[in-house]
């Protein structure tokens, strides 16, 4: 994986805000580049340093083996749950998810210039890197 597509996977997480969360393919389509599988693998790699809990699956589904550790963030941050999380901090036991229609991140127009800019990057990165460098190309 390209390091320029992670470094914008990385960029466009750190402006989720507390208590929302976007899937693994809102993120691809805010950048206009990759798709799900594409951010999960960034952040699954090199997404500690940034709030990984804010990604997630479609289902809301908090990330594979860190549930409880992502739970606590939630309820830190006020994002919206569903399920019985209660139980599942309590016992290990109980379903729960995030109610991703509630805590979806919507971006605001300055949050959209933002993102428009680390897609521009992006795009223009990987374009760069992929012309040939032989002198005949233009």
């Amino acid at each position: 994986m390209r390091t320029e597509y992670i470094e914008a996977v990385l960029a466009l997480v750190e402006l989720v805000p507390p208590g929302t969360a976007l899937a693994y393919g809102d993120v691809a389509e805010l950048l206009g580049s990759g798709g799900p599988r594409q951010v999960g693998h960034a952040m699954s790699h090199y997404g500690s340093q940034v709030a990984w809990w804010r990604i997630l699956k479609a289902n809301g589904q908090g990330p594979e083996g860190h549930e409880a550790e992502a739970l606590r963030h939630y309820l830190r941050e006020g994002t919206p749950l569903l399920g019985n999380h209660d139980a599942f901090l309590r016992t290990g036991e109980g379903k729960w998810r995030v109610d991703l229609m509630a805590a979806r991140w919507a971006p605001g127009e300055d949050d959209f210039d933002r993102i428009d800019a680390i897609a521009e990057q992006l795009e223009g990165r990987l374009h760069r890197l992929s012309v040939a460098d032989d002198e005949m190309s233009v």
